[in-house]
């Protein structure tokens, strides 16, 4: 089982896809409008330049993402990060660094008691992200008893 994140934004959808292809280091391999479907023709001229599906490509990780319509609203998600688990506290800390312009800050990337590096922040889309370098911490390794 792959499990993926799907993001809804209130019509910048494709500039949000342009910064995270960007700030993560990935590609955009889908990006379709509502206008651009085949069935264009029953689309409301207020969606017609709205993206339909977008979807992103990190390390072999899909982002996918649409835009809200008039016919269905952009409702923010609450209670959800998406979570950027990296392998050094270097990308860490290019990836927070990637993601804060016009960011909320909640949490300052920084050393933890469960990892080398962990921050939260709000991105100026509304998308709430964890970063997290989950490396043990030296001298916190668990050995097998066994």
């Amino acid at each position: 089982m792959k499990l993926n994140t799907y993001l809804s934004f209130d019509g910048n959808c494709r500039e949000a896809f342009e910064f995270y292809a960007q700030a993560l280091g990935g590609k955009i391999t889908a990006m379709m409008s509502f206008g651009e479907t085949p069935a264009s023709e029953y689309v409301s001229e207020a969606s017609r330049s709205k993206i339909m599906h977008a979807c992103l490509d990190v390390d072999g990780h899909d982002i996918m993402g649409t835009d809200g319509t008039p016919e269905h609203p952009h409702v923010p998600v609450q209670g959800a990060h998406v979570v950027a688990d990296v392998a050094t506290p270097a990308e860490a800390e290019r990836v927070f660094a990637a993601l804060s312009p016009g960011a909320q800050i909640q949490m300052p990337l920084a050393e933890t008691f469960w990892a080398q590096r962990y921050g939260q922040l709000v991105d100026r889309y509304g998308v709430a992200w964890m970063v997290n370098c989950s490396q043990p911490l030296p001298g916190c390794a668990v050995e097998s008893s066994g």
